[in-house]
């Protein structure tokens, strides 16, 4: 029961695949051994099983979300970020939110053709669609699966909007598609940077990209004129608050037009992982930083209503919203918004070449 509820349709091949480590670690992230700080953490044993479910979009008709539809080509992430909100849905897969989610991924190499499927149909309607809306579209498997770069294509070919939401700077090998994409006014990118402290971030985000080289993309992206925001999602009281205004500092130099953030969000059993993570990285003050984020979710771990799940509420979170808007204020990243064309789509050809 469990299982068939987990898959959804979707038809899992038993056969994974072990990704080949040489390549992870000339991708970079904390697996170069560029960092001296403590050590790079030890590399997983990721296996990426092939998913093939019957359909790529997903709807959403949430108040507090800017888009309606979106597209994860892969489940899972190995960037292991610990605060990350999509770790219980491993859960339906009969696997743990934990290390399973982490290491035991699943990639839909069928996306590119399903997306493609979706947009001949005679009732679509045009709207941007979003990537990175559940786990990063270029973690370190897409170096090898290319799905993510599939779904662009796709895209570009018949001018449809995207957004692209990532902590990784590999999305700066995708420019070609890109750049001619955001010249039409289809094309943005968010990325997230939550803290500028290497020891943080090897911590809280072991496998995503360094701070540094995220900041790097932003002016890559920029000066191939692709709009590019930052997002500061999560703000984590008492670990990165304290980097809201030098993280705005940077992003504007390096040419990011707007921003945003969300303060730490810990739904189900991420809760639990995370109190575990404090208390082995931040032994001295984790009651300190549980207290706080109670205090902005109305008393719990997380607060999961509509209109204050994504704001907070209470002192804290007050606090944090002005210096935030203080500080975006001052170097000019509060007034550029997310707008992309619809009117260039076109859809693509069917499969004899003749629209559907």
């Amino acid at each position: 029961m469990a299982k068939t509820r987990a898959v959804r349709g979707a038809t899992l091949n038993q056969e994974s695949t072990r990704f080949n480590l040489a390549q992870r670690e000339a991708d970079g992230d904390w697996l170069d051994a560029q960092s001296d700080i403590d050590g790079a953490p030890p590399p997983l044993r990721t296996t990426v099983t092939v998913e093939k479910p019957r359909t790529i979009l997903t709807r959403n008709n949430s108040p507090d979300i800017g888009f309606d539809r979106s597209v994860n080509p892969y489940r899972g992430c190995e960037h292991g970020c610990i605060y990350c909100f999509a770790r219980p849905s491993h859960a339906f897969h009969d696997l743990s939110p934990g290390l399973d989610f982490e290491s035991k991924l699943f990639a839909k190499p069928d996306a590119p053709a399903l997306l493609r499927a979706e947009l001949q149909k005679r009732n679509y309607a045009c709207r941007p669609i979003a990537f990175g809306t559940n786990t990063d579209p270029y973690q370190p498997i897409e170096a090898a699966w290319r799905i993510t770069r599939g779904c662009i294509e796709v895209l570009a070919a018949c001018d449809h909007p995207i957004t692209i939401t990532t902590k990784s700077d590999r999305v700066t090998r995708d420019i070609d598609l890109l750049a001619p994409m955001a010249a039409k006014g289809l094309a943005a990118v968010m990325l997230s940077v939550t803290t500028l402290d290497p020891r943080t971030a090897m911590t809280v985000e072991p496998r995503a990209t360094t701070p540094m080289r995220r900041i790097a993309a932003i002016r890559t992206l920029s000066d191939a004129g692709i709009p590019v925001f930052v997002s500061l999602a999560p703000v984590i009281p008492q670990i990165t608050d304290h980097e809201i205004e030098h993280i705005l500092e940077l992003a504007a130099q390096a040419g990011a037009r707007s921003a945003f953030f969300l303060p730490v969000r810990l739904p189900h059993e991420v809760a639990p992982l995370f109190r575990a993570w404090l208390d082995a990285h931040f032994p001295d003050r984790a009651a300190k930083v549980m207290a706080t984020i109670q205090s902005i979710r109305g008393g719990r771990d997380n607060d999961p209503d509509f209109f204050s799940r994504m704001k907070g509420q209470g002192p804290w979170a007050e606090l944090l919203r002005t210096r935030f808007r203080i500080a975006a204020r001052r170097h000019g990243l509060d007034g550029a918004r997310i707008q992309l064309r619809t009117d260039l789509f076109r859809p693509p050809p069917g499969p004899q070449g003749e629209l559907f």
